[in-house]
């Protein structure tokens, strides 16, 4: 898939999901097979730009090309300028946030409440693709409601912005990330633009990426909850798309080393305290699809310091090496 000046190869995405694609996570889902991993969203609000959590979002030194930054907001001059901000920091794409379901974004009517308003829409695509010489993506859902599924429109609009290329959920505000995602919608999307098309919702294994690339004709599927706990998706689904077989499952000696250097990454990126208390929701969604994982999360959800933290984690992979079971 071609985005401006850059192929996304494999067409495989990690989707911008807040508190979770910080650097650490893109940095390893991109070196597991990710052709492109979006940025948690960063607010268009100029007022929050030089906080400390700001601030974090917006390190991307040794992060390979191509830097895809997401930003949120309602306002089209204040969201320009954002991108302008952004590209400054070094973004080379820039992601407009209109599918994120969360309350508190689209009481601010920011994320997929502005699918309500078209004529919202084309100001913001058309305010953000004038402000940055680099390409402009965009993240919808199907539409506000299932009564009101717009996505259509809204991909029509973006296209004639000039948007570079239009990632669908296949799910309606309201559902949030309840019941099955429905793909015709997107279906009809890559049927009725001539952009990059992503499709998202629901991927979770090889078989169903390639399910959704089949039916969709979308040109990459963007993977968000599949990703937890599960980096390396990425390059099963790259293997399978290329020879039709499916890579047999990391080993827990190569899952521990993996988690480990994670966490490692975690505690020199946000120091000590707060790189612990990030990494427990990491820790109990690598473990998640294991029996072993309440006794894992109770075990490790006490320790307080990096060090107990890596002991447990040690601890836990060794004795899934040795067939054991933690005891709770």
């Amino acid at each position: 898939m071609q985005i401006g000046p850059y192929l996304i190869d494999p067409p495989l995405v990690l989707a911008p999901m807040a508190g979770v694609t910080d650097k650490p996570f893109r940095l390893l889902c991109k070196r597991l097979g990710a052709g492109l991993a979006v940025s948690e969203m960063t607010s268009a609000d100029p007022t929050l730009w030089q906080t400390r959590r700001s601030l974090r979002r917006m390190d991307h030194a040794g992060e390979p090309e191509p830097v895809s930054v997401q930003i949120a907001g309602y306002d089209p001059a204040m969201l320009a300028e954002a991108a302008r901000f952004n590209v400054a920091n070094g973004a080379q794409l820039i992601d407009i946030n209109m599918g994120c379901p969360a309350k508190k974004v689209c009481n601010v009517w920011s994320g997929s409440a502005l699918l309500q308003d078209e004529p919202l829409v084309a100001r913001i695509v058309k305010a953000v693709v004038d402000a940055v010489d680099v390409p402009v993506t965009l993240k919808i859902r199907t539409g506000w409601n299932r009564d009101n599924r717009n996505a259509l429109n809204i991909a029509r609009i973006a296209e004639d912005a000039g948007i570079a290329a239009l990632a669908v959920h296949g799910r309606t505000r309201a559902d949030k990330y309840e019941g099955e995602a429905e793909y015709a919608t997107i279906a009809a999307v890559k049927a009725a633009v001539r952009i990059p098309v992503l499709a998202n919702g629901d991927v979770c294994t090889p078989q169903q990426a390639k399910h959704v690339l089949a039916i969709t004709g979308a040109d990459a599927v963007m993977i968000g909850r599949g990703a937890q706990g599960r980096p390396w998706i990425f390059r099963e689904i790259a293997h399978y798309l290329a020879t039709g077989e499916l890579l047999s499952e990391p080993e827990p000696a190569e899952v521990a080393a993996i988690l480990l250097g994670h966490l490692e990454h975690l505690y020199a990126f946000y120091g000590e305290q707060a790189g612990v208390r990030i990494a427990r929701k990491h820790l109990g969604w690598y473990a998640k699809d294991r029996p072993e994982n309440a006794a894992f999360r109770q075990v490790v959800n006490r320790a307080e310091t990096a060090g107990e933290q890596l002991r447990l984690t040690r601890d836990y992979f060794a004795a899934l090496a040795s067939g054991e079971h933690l005891a709770a």
